[in-house]
Formats: C-alpha cells, structure tokens, sequence
C-alpha cells in the first residue's frame, strides 16, 4: 500500500506537468495567432494614407475622407456583425457603453485630434505624437501599481527611438503648442483604441464591436461637419489609386474595406489575443508599414535611417511582447 503511494503521487505529478505544458503550448499559439491579426491590422491600416492620398489630391477633404472610410466600413461590417450575434442583441445592449465610447474616442475623437493636429503640425510631429500611445499605456499601468518589467522598459524605449527614425524628423520642424495639444489628444484616443479593443467586456463579438463603434463614429463625424467643425468636402472626378485612374468610389471603397472594416476588425482580434499594452506596441509597426507601402506603390523610396528605425520599432515590440508573457509564466 505504501509502495502504490509513491507511484500515483509520480502519475499525478506527471499528469499535472503534461497540462502545464499543454497549456503553455495553447498559450504561444494562441498569442502567435495573436501577433500574426494585429500585424495584419497594422499592416491595412497602413495603407490608409496611400489609399487616401488620391481622394485628398482630388480635393475631398480629409474630414469627408474619414467619413467615407468609417461610414462604409460599418456598414460593410454590420452583416457579418448580425450573422455573429446570432439574435444575441442583449449583448449589444450589455456593452452599449464601451460601443458608444469606442466609436466616439477611439474612432471619431482620435482622427479629428490628429487631423486637427496636421493642420498647424507637421505629418511626422503629428503621428510621433499620437503614436506616443503605448507609452501612455505603460504609464497608466505603473501608475495603478503594476510595474513594468526591465524588458518592457527596454521595448518602450527602443521602440520610441525606432519610431523617431522611422519619421525621419529632419530639417527645419515647426512646433505649435495648440498643434502639440491636438496630437496628445489623439494619442490618448489611440490608448483607448487598444484598451477598449483588449476588452472582453459583455462578450460582444469583435465583429459587433467593430461595426457599432465606426457606425457611432461615422454619426460623430457627420454631426461635427453639420454644425460646421469639420469640413466636409468631395469631388466626383477620377482619382489616382496605385498608379492608375480610377472613379472616386473605387478609391472610397479600396478606403473603407481595406482601411476601415478589414483593419478596425483585425485590429480587435488582435488586441484582444495579445492584450492592450503588447498590441499597442505592435500597432506601431504601421508607421514602418505605412513607410514600405508607399514605397511599393507610389515609389517613395524610404532612407536607410527609416529601415534601420523600423528594425529598432520591431524589436521593441517583440521585446514589450516578451516582458508581458513573463509574469504570466
């Protein structure tokens, strides 16, 4: 009897340890999928200065030019969204609130601020500033008495740096404070971005999240160009899109599919898989995305100082991926 003790004690013990593991192995699954969604956010969202460029040139305004984007997606995404409540309507009403804030920070408050901000602001003062996001993110934590590991430190700093050279800040860079104000503001509206995205709240698909938050922030923005806020302006000519000449709702519809409902979409998976923090570091990348796809489609050749930032952006993403993991370990 004694001798049997030993043995189950060494057959539980091996049992708990093939759980572990296995449990460990759904985990770096389950955040390599995780990784692989938000680089394919990153990745479309980057395409949206590309896709606009043309419509801007054509003289719609960007105010109108988010609208369309934001618009379109959530009407796009709204069927597959009701296909994936299944009738559950309760959820919606459950988590009404992170919708309606989703729709109005995250998607309508964060592009007016940073639009707002590249009127007196620079284009790359304006994205260093709303990109200073997932600093925020490491702050708020510390703050609430979750220190951050030396890694993630490591990651902040070394993807910050990345993200300098990536914008490739030189020459003469004209700063206005009220311009400095408007891109904080978006930076805030990004961190909220990922920390409602990393919600799982009520158990409101990602879809249904997805769709209600661009449909509340296409209502936002449409109720700013009334009143007068926001120009709303549009053309009906052919615009330029990767070389060619297309009718203006290609170029809108290229816009709200890709840039909008593919990349608002991904991007909740994504974060929701990886948490707030870590997603906000990978979303990033799509400064070093938005560098490359231009690039490929308007031929603007990026400088070797902004490769060798977007290295630096990569491995402070991997490294703040690698300090979160830990203390779950």
């Amino acid at each position: 009897m004694a001798a049997a003790e030993p043995v189950a004690l060494g057959a539980t013990q091996r049992w708990a340890s093939r759980r572990r593991r296995a449990r460990t192995s759904l985990a770096g699954a389950r955040g390599l999928v995780g990784l692989a969604v938000a680089l394919l956010s990153a990745l479309v969202f980057a395409t949206s200065g590309t896709l606009a460029k043309g419509l801007l040139t054509a003289g719609w305004s960007p105010g109108a030019v988010v609208l369309a984007r934001v618009l379109v997606g959530g009407l796009v995404l709204a069927v597959p969204a009701a296909l994936q409540l299944r009738g559950r309507w309760h959820l919606l009403r459950a988590d009404g609130r992170t919708v309606v804030a989703y729709g109005l920070v995250a998607v309508a408050g964060c592009q007016l601020a940073y639009f707002s901000a590249v009127q007196t602001l620079s284009v790359g003062v304006a994205l260093l500033l709303e990109y200073l996001a997932p600093a925020l993110l490491v702050l708020l934590a510390w703050a609430r008495g979750r220190r951050p590991a030396p890694l993630v430190l490591a990651g902040t700093v070394a993807a910050l740096a990345g993200l300098v050279l990536v914008l490739d800040l030189t020459g003469s860079v004209r700063v206005d404070a009220v311009g400095v104000v408007w891109g904080l503001l978006a930076a805030c509206g990004l961190a909220v971005y990922f920390a409602l995205s990393a919600r799982p709240g009520a158990g409101l698909p990602p879809l249904a999240l997805a769709a209600g938050g661009l449909l509340v922030g296409a209502l936002a923005l449409a109720v700013a160009g009334a009143v007068g806020v926001l120009p709303l302006e549009t053309a009906r000519g052919d615009v330029a899109l990767a070389g060619a000449q297309v009718p203006w709702w290609v170029a809108v519809l290229a816009l709200a599919l890709v840039a909008g409902a593919l990349a608002y979409a991904t991007g909740i998976v994504g974060a929701r898989r990886l948490g707030e923090r870590t997603a906000s570091f990978v979303g990033l990348t799509e400064v070093l995305f938005a560098v490359l796809v231009a690039w490929l489609l308007l031929g603007e050749l990026p400088a070797p100082v902004q490769l060798l930032g977007g290295v630096l952006v990569v491995g402070g993403a991997a490294a703040v991926a690698a300090g979160e993991r830990r203390p779950s370990a």
